[in-house]
């Protein structure tokens, strides 16, 4: 039960995440004033973007290793 509101909730969670990201970018790319400060925007962009994707994967990877519990390595 617990982890099917937990799978739910994250995936609305990083849902709107993308969704505000694409929105960021359409206005960086759109009505940026100058070339630098597109950069700027593009730049704090791609940070948000790794930090999103990292929080993807250890979002999956700790899931997973509730699921199969911690001891599932071979001897």
């Amino acid at each position: 039960m617990f982890g099917k509101v937990k799978k739910v909730f994250f995936t609305g969670i990083f849902g709107i995440l993308y969704v505000g990201f694409v929105a960021q970018l359409i206005y960086v790319l759109g009505w940026a004033g100058d070339c630098e400060s597109t950069m700027i925007g593009l730049g704090m962009l791609s940070a948000e973007w790794f930090v999103l994707i990292a929080a993807r994967y250890l979002s999956k990877r700790s899931s997973g290793n509730a699921q199969h519990g911690n001891n599932f390595r071979r001897r």
